[in-house]
């Protein structure tokens, strides 16, 4: 009955999964919930059905003997209700909090697992709002079937069989109403599975705009954007309201209907019920029972009737956290993958193309028939204008991405074979923008080598000239560092940055411009200990500043995907016509970082040097 009342495969499909994934840890609950639930669905009809002895035996023939049995009865039933309300309410509040852990923990499982592509396409502020908005929507939804089958549908189909019972042919006129509920109400369902993601939609993006703007604050008040912004957050939540009230106006629309034509059925009962009685000479008490089951099927079958629209609504927030958890995790462990074997850390990229949308039909590549060699125990540096592809080598090497043509080797060893969690243990990495985890600064620390003993957070610490600020601060090393590292500045989030790294001791270290929001005595504080802790060790440098990487084994400049020279500091300044001398010069002139010179390599003597191959 209630496959065909919903009639959907699409609905049953969603329905399904969700009991299929949530219902097995909780069957004794449901159980549980599910007698008292028929409990109170049997008490209800009770009430009617007591209604006939009271009436005829009490108040007519005035047994003051049955009196008492029945108010004896009406409280035992009562009480027995109260309880298994109580209990059933319980019992599946408890279930449906289980319910929101687990799609938590299962959508952060899930989400972390996926590349870095699905979060370049999705906003997180706006992902995390609505993810919230649709955990609370499934929430309820197999609580919402387990109350409405087992208590109101039936308590309906009790109290129906009271009616029938009393009179046959009265309750058959009065079930005349139903067909047209089910029809208008059939309509009503498809308003709300569109409005309601409209709905869910336009809340995330409020969710998501304030966050943003608390994330920036600084950049807000700065650019003296409150305005603009609160008019922003003011325009999609008068949109996100206006959908709100346009879902409560299709919503509360099965009221007035159920009132109106509950109005016409009760009216037409109470006509024929005293024609019956005072014409016909029928049963009060038959009457009154009829009458009591009748009105108190009133509630449950108007609940009956609005499970198609309230369904509709947790069913979409299903569908979109369904969308979710069903985008593929493309990046897999091969099934005979291995784990990395280190013996010198040689990285050798060979003839490497790729391309951010995973085609090379219609797309210039990012990387281009890329080859080079950075040597076991030496320092590798990148150097090349903005957009080159630098920071793509360092997702490539990291298996961020795979590329679509050539392989990646580290000591011979094709990373494409090797297991991704293997491999990235034996990489430390810094980017330019440090990242600071909620938490203490042991805490941020400590998550490059959770087993790490604190004589090694502190040693990590010094190296990346961090213990001296630390310990300034009144907790120390237990100092909660705010949100994203607030409570720092912005040379402080880089130490520590750079201790993660060395504190995590793998042999393959790469640095992203490590020292840019360094002042130029901390930089060069750090410069010294990262040059200690690079010995021996295979470094891949980002740099922008050739300062910084003077002292480097190997210089690749990278444009426009490619390798374009190659050689140590000397070796490339002293080619009067490649990019590296061009930039050298003008940074030696007062511009001191190439992320700043807008310019391309345009204005350089020569941009054409042939790439270099293995060397």
């Amino acid at each position: 009955m209630l496959k065909k009342y919903i009639r959907s495969s699409d609905t049953l499909s969603i329905i399904s999964r969700v009991a299929k994934e949530n219902a097995k840890g909780h069957i004794s609950g449901y159980i549980l919930a599910g007698v008292c639930l028929i409990i109170v669905a049997t008490t209800t009809a009770f009430s009617a059905w007591i209604m006939q002895i009271l009436v005829d035996d009490v108040f007519v023939n005035h047994n003051l003997k049955t009196a008492y049995i029945i108010s004896g009865s009406v409280f035992a039933v009562y009480l027995i209700k109260g309880a298994a309300t109580y209990i059933q309410d319980v019992q599946l509040n408890k279930i449906a909090n289980n319910i929101v852990a687990r799609y938590q923990t299962r959508l952060f499982d899930h989400l972390i697992r996926l590349g870095l592509s699905y979060f370049h396409k999705t906003r997180s502020a706006y992902l995390v709002g609505q993810i919230n908005q649709n955990i609370a929507g499934v929430r309820n939804l197999l609580n919402m079937l387990i109350t409405v089958v087992l208590r109101d549908l039936l308590s309906v189909i009790a109290l129906l069989a009271v009616m029938i019972y009393r009179d046959p042919i009265l309750s058959a006129m009065s079930l005349l109403i139903a067909p047209p509920i089910i029809v208008l109400v059939a309509r009503f369902k498809r308003r709300v599975k569109r409005i309601a993601r409209q709905g869910v939609d336009l809340n995330s993006r409020v969710a998501s705009s304030m966050q943003e703007a608390t994330q920036g604050i600084r950049i807000v008040k700065a650019f003296t954007m409150e305005s603009q912004l609160s008019e922003k957050v003011r325009n999609l939540a008068a949109a996100a309201e206006e959908r709100a009230n346009k879902m409560a106006r299709i919503t509360a629309r099965t009221s007035p209907l159920m009132e109106t034509l509950g109005g016409v059925a009760v009216a037409g009962v109470v006509a024929y019920s005293s024609y019956n009685v005072i014409v016909l000479g029928g049963s009060p008490g038959d009457m009154m029972s009829f009458l009591t089951a009748m009105l108190l099927a009133y509630e449950p079958a108007k609940r009956l009737a609005k499970l198609n629209v309230n369904l509709e609504r947790s069913l979409v927030d299903a569908r979109m956290i369904y969308e979710v958890l069903d985008t593929p995790v493309h990046q897999r462990d091969k099934p005979d993958a291995q784990p990395l074997n280190i013996d010198a850390g040689e990285v050798v990229f060979d003839d490497v193309s790729f391309f951010y949308d995973g085609s090379s039909d219609e797309t210039e590549p990012v990387i281009k028939e890329l080859s080079f060699i950075a040597h076991a125990g030496k320092t590798t540096a990148l150097v090349g204008p903005s957009g080159g592809g630098k920071s793509t080598i360092f997702s490539l090497l990291q298996r961020f991405y795979n590329p679509e043509i050539g392989t990646i080797k580290i000591d011979g060893q094709d990373i494409g074979d090797i297991k991704i969690a293997s491999l990235r243990s034996k990489i430390a990495y810094v980017s330019q923008q440090p990242f600071l985890f909620e938490g203490t600064i042991a805490d941020n620390l400590k998550y490059a080598r959770p087993e790490a003993t604190q004589d090694e957070v502190i040693h990590a610490a010094k190296l990346a000239q961090a213990h001296d600020f630390i310990v300034a601060t009144p907790q120390g090393y237990d100092c909660p560092v705010g949100e994203n590292g607030v409570t720092l500045s912005g040379g402080q989030r880089q130490r520590l940055s750079i201790a993660r790294a060395l504190l995590r001791n793998a042999p393959i270290l790469l640095l992203d411009e490590a020292t840019s929001a360094l002042d130029n005595e901390s930089e060069a504080l750090v410069q010294s200990a990262l040059e200690t802790v690079m010995k021996d060790r295979t470094t891949i440098v980002i740099a922008h500043r050739l300062s910084t990487i003077s002292n480097a084994d190997t210089i690749y400049v990278i444009n426009d995907g490619q390798v374009v020279d190659s050689g140590t500091h000397s070796d490339l300044i002293d080619r009067d016509s490649g990019i590296y001398a061009y930039y050298n010069s003008l940074q030696a002139t007062g511009v001191p970082d190439l992320q700043k010179n807008g310019a391309s390599t345009d204005p350089a003597p020569d941009t054409s040097t042939k790439q270099h191959e293995n060397t």
